[in-house]
């Protein structure tokens, strides 16, 4: 064979070779790059920026990595054994009163859920205005201000949704924790939970990436 024929035949062969092994490129997130993927533990101070203009105030966030991260970052025990990093932060009411905490958890570069508790005492919806101000302004600053437009879930807003589950767990028993899970706002994964302790109401609001 003609050694001109051969060399094309080659390349072309070393070519189509090449092409075969390069890998596609993943479309998850590589631990290099996380910050271009959802929400950061920056985004707290969008959080406290949108906050500080409905008067309610957040402290700054202080770092968690000993055996009580479990107190400020648990969820479930799947998603508490990938969190070795946590920063929580207390809000406050104009008065300086205590309303509850926000908190992110993942690793240190990146967080992998934030949580946003409010306390209610003595009833289910005595902080009513301020569950929804904290939860509306997490939502909007870790995942998208977008839900008038997307109306996850059916609910045509935020605060529709909180009213929702707020009715359901009123006409409960009230004796096991009320939980909504809302998807299609985001690439993140909404959960809503009400729980009582004590004398009290817990709402709780986390995002999951």
């Amino acid at each position: 064979m003609n050694s001109k024929i051969i060399i094309p035949i080659i390349i072309i062969a070393i070519s189509a070779i090449a092409i075969f092994l390069i890998p596609e490129e993943s479309s998850m997130p590589s631990s290099e790059n996380l910050y271009q993927y959802g929400f950061t533990f920056y985004d707290v101070e969008k959080i406290k920026e949108s906050l500080s203009e409905k008067d309610i105030f957040m402290s700054t966030p202080s770092p968690v990595t000993d055996h009580t991260i479990g107190n400020y970052c648990a969820i479930q025990d799947d998603i508490l054994s990938k969190i070795s990093y946590c920063t929580t932060t207390a809000i406050q009411d104009p008065n300086g009163r205590s309303l509850g905490n926000i908190s992110m958890g993942g690793v240190p570069d990146n967080p992998i859920m934030a949580i946003a508790v409010v306390e209610s005492k003595p009833f289910v919806n005595s902080k009513s205005d301020e569950v929804k101000i904290v939860f509306e302004s997490t939502i909007e600053s870790l995942v998208c201000d977008c839900w008038n437009e997307k109306q996850p879930g059916g609910f045509e807003s935020i605060e529709s949704w909180i009213d929702a589950a707020e009715t359901k767990y009123v006409e409960s028993s009230q004796t096991a924790p009320l939980k909504s899970t809302v998807d299609g706002l985001g690439d993140e994964t909404l959960i809503l939970e009400i729980t009582s302790k004590n004398e009290s109401y817990l709402w709780t609001l986390i995002v999951l990436k």
